[in-house]
């Protein structure tokens, strides 16, 4: 049931329009402030940076997507090779079916083609009320050499989901034990509706040490949950959701001001490198994606690689005209300015 819950979300997102219709990520609402006279040598332009002890190339993660089926194995491959030629960081999709049937591990595990890359580990949160516990986020860390451990925060998904698992009761402490007892980094992650300040802070407390506030104004999870849904009831449902969430933009924001002292990574609706470059100016660490990358993994390795590539140049053009030549001058830079609105 899970594996084939994992085929249908790669082929619903794949073929079908599942984005926000209202809602956008909050990027539009914010320009860069054009130097014509940036006084730097583009060659001189340095995206690179180090993250839990990894060096990547750029502040980049080819976000969770997949695995959990033996079709998806090939994606993750594809993936996992570009981020080792590009280098940059990689996220695999919930691990959950591989400890439930553990021939599918194959279907994740990816060190071979990619024995440098900053690696993360995935399973969802709410599973520690269902029977997980430390020893599964060991295992999905194990299984696959992992850096480190995303325990991925979706309650709407699940609640419009048929048979969810929606008691999110106590989660937190059981967080901060995972947190507290695991010998990787443990990043949380929404998948697509965004973190409040308040959340991050309680995240924070609890020590996870990086956010992914995956926002509004991507792929829409309800959405996907709407197509692959067995009922009409259940799809109405799901569709009153359609744009449920906080933009990615202010998402940023609000995680930066709950949890200031941990890195954010931004995610939920990024499309391009110039969307990068605007979520590290509003303060974030690393910019993650998913869609502009799914599509070239069904392809070939060489089609992903030609994507991520394309996105470095976008944000190291965006750097260079602007006069910046680092990352940590991009973070919080005084050229982002808030367009007024109407």
């Amino acid at each position: 049931m899970t594996s084939q819950r994992k085929l249908d979300h790669v082929r619903i997102v794949s073929e079908e329009d599942v984005a926000f219709q209202q809602t956008g990520t909050g990027l539009g609402e914010y320009r860069f402030l054009h130097q014509a006279l940036p006084e730097i040598d583009k060659g001189d332009v340095n995206t690179g940076l180090h993250f839990f002890g990894r060096a990547l190339a750029a502040p980049l993660v080819i976000a969770s997507m997949t695995g959990g089926a033996w079709p998806t194995a090939e994606i993750n491959e594809r993936l996992a090779e570009a981020a080792q030629m590009c280098g940059v960081a990689m996220g695999v999709g919930s691990q959950r079916a591989a400890l439930e049937n553990p021939a599918l591990a194959k279907t994740y595990q990816v060190r071979r083609v990619a024995p440098h890359i900053l690696l993360f580990a995935n399973l969802g949160a709410v599973q520690l009320n269902y029977g997980y516990g430390v020893e599964q986020c060991r295992r999905a860390v194990e299984m696959i050499e992992a850096d480190a451990l995303i325990l991925h925060l979706n309650p709407l998904q699940e609640a419009v989901q048929a048979h969810g698992n929606t008691n999110f009761g106590g989660l937190l402490k059981k967080i901060e034990t995972v947190c507290r007892t695991l010998t990787v980094p443990v990043i949380a992650k929404e998948v697509s509706w965004g973190i409040d300040e308040a959340t991050a802070r309680r995240l924070a407390d609890a020590g996870v040490s990086a956010i992914d506030v995956a926002g509004a104004g991507g792929t829409s999870w309800t959405e996907v949950e709407r197509h692959r849904a067995p009922s009409e009831h259940l799809a109405n449902i799901a569709a009153t959701f359609q744009d449920w969430g906080i933009p990615t933009a202010d998402s940023i924001l609000m995680a930066q001001s709950g949890a200031p002292s941990l890195p954010i990574i931004a995610s939920g609706g990024l499309r391009s490198g110039l969307d990068a470059a605007k979520c590290l100016a509003l303060g974030a660490t690393l910019a993650s994606m998913a869609a502009p990358y799914l599509k070239p993994a069904t392809v070939s390795t060489e089609a992903v690689i030609s994507k991520i590539n394309e996105t470095i140049e976008e944000l190291r053009i965006t750097m260079f005209c602007l006069g910046i030549t680092t990352l940590a001058d991009l973070r919080h830079t005084p050229l982002l300015k808030k367009v007024a609105t109407q």
